[in-house]
C-alpha cells in the first residue's frame, strides 16, 4: 500500500483579508463611539455651564447679591450654613452651590464645607473668584478636564484660545491627552 500523504489545512488569504476587515470594522466602531461619549461629555459641561450661569443671574435677580458672597444668605435662604462678605466677589465658593440649592436654583445638597458639584467628565465644578490665564473676576471653574474636552468647550462657548476671551484655561491645548488643571468660564 502506497502511503498516506497527510495533507496540511491553513487559512487561504481571503480568508486572512476577511478577518482583518472585520478587526478593522470593529475597531472603527469602538473608536467611534468613544468619540460620540466624549461628544456627549463635552455637551453636558456645557449646558451644566449654562444652567450654573443662569442660576447665579437668578439668584443675583432674587436677592441681589452673588450665592456664596450674599451678606444675609441665611436669611434669604433658610438652612444656609453661612453668610458670604458682600464684597461682590465669590470668594466664598463653598457656600454658592449650597445657597443656589437651597434657594431652589440647582439640584443637590451641598453642606458648605466639603461637598462639591462635579462634572460629565467628573472633576470638581466651582462658582468662584478666580485668576485663570490672566484674566481674574467671578465665574465657573472645570478642574481636571482632558485638554481636547477643554478646547472644544472653549471653541462651542468663545474663540477656541486658552489665553484669550471669556474662557480661559490654566494650560495650552495640545491634543495629546493633557490634563487641563483649570478650565474657567468668566460671567
Amino acid at each position: 500500500m502506497p502511503p498516506l500523504l497527510s495533507r496540511q489545512y491553513g487559512f487561504t488569504l481571503v480568508e486572512i483579508a476577511i478577518v482583518l476587515v472585520i478587526i478593522g470594522l470593529l475597531l472603527g466602531g469602538v473608536l467611534k463611539g468613544q468619540s460620540l461619549i466624549d461628544s456627549a461629555k463635552i455637551k453636558n459641561i456645557i449646558q451644566q455651564a449654562n444652567a450654573l450661569s443662569a442660576a447665579v443671574n437668578a439668584y443675583q435677580d432674587r436677592f441681589r447679591a452673588l450665592p456664596g458672597d450674599d451678606a444675609l444668605a441665611t436669611s434669604h435662604v433658610p438652612g444656609a450654613t453661612g453668610n458670604g462678605n458682600g464684597d461682590g466677589q465669590i470668594t466664598e465658593y463653598q457656600l454658592a452651590p449650597q445657597h443656589l440649592a437651597l434657594a431652589g436654583f440647582i439640584t443637590g445638597s451641598y453642606n458648605g464645607s466639603t461637598d462639591f458639584m462635579t462634572s460629565a467628565q467628573g472633576g470638581a465644578v466651582y462658582i468662584y473668584n478666580e485668576v485663570v490665564a490672566g484674566r481674574g473676576g467671578n465665574g465657573l471653574r472645570f478642574d481636571n478636564l482632558p485638554d481636547s474636552f477643554a478646547e472644544q468647550i472653549d471653541s462651542k462657548l468663545d474663540d477656541g484660545k486658552f489665553d484669550t476671551g471669556s474662557v480661559r484655561a490654566t494650560g495650552n491645548y495640545t491634543n495629546n491627552g493633557t490634563t487641563i488643571t483649570r478650565t474657567a468660564l468668566f460671567f
